[in-house]
């Protein structure tokens, strides 16, 4: 099982990552229908982020041998560079993404002034695509994975 949810999780970061940066630019842009794009490809952006969310909680409480490692001896865990980043900064990075993303779709909503609208929606959405960046386990870092999982 952890394999499988693994694998869709590292496939559905690139969703998230594509439809955050199509918010964000769209956010950027003040050509007709651009506030409209921004929002159409900021729902899709919280849709993927709402369901890396779940499963990353799937790996994170249930499957991921890293978090359980951790748990058992967490203070030895903040000593290792590895599981401290899968049982903490991966985590906090992720679930920081999240609201960040989500209190900007809700304060764009509540915005009537377009031009409001477009800058909450780039502010927020930028900040919480930055966040995932800097959260995710790039080839080359001591937690690296790969880009593409097969």
């Amino acid at each position: 099982m952890y394999p499988n949810i693994l694998l869709l999780h590292s496939w559905l970061r690139w969703l998230a990552l594509v439809a955050g940066g199509g918010a964000t630019f769209f956010a950027l842009g003040t050509a007709s229908g651009a506030l409209a794009r921004a929002e159409r490809w900021g729902r899709i952006f919280i849709i993927a982020l709402d369901a890396q969310m779940l499963l990353g909680v799937l790996l994170y409480g249930l499957f991921s041998p890293y978090t359980a490692a951790a748990m058992k001896d967490f203070g030895g865990a903040m000593r290792d560079p590895v599981l401290r980043f899968w049982a903490v900064e991966h985590l906090t990075l992720m679930v920081s993404a999240v609201i960040v993303a989500h209190v900007g779709k809700v304060l764009a909503r509540k915005e009537t002034d377009p031009a409001k609208k477009r800058m909450r929606l780039l502010v927020c959405f930028g900040i919480a695509v930055l966040l995932i960046l800097l959260g995710m386990p790039w080839p080359g870092m001591a937690v690296g994975r790969p880009l593409i999982r097969v």
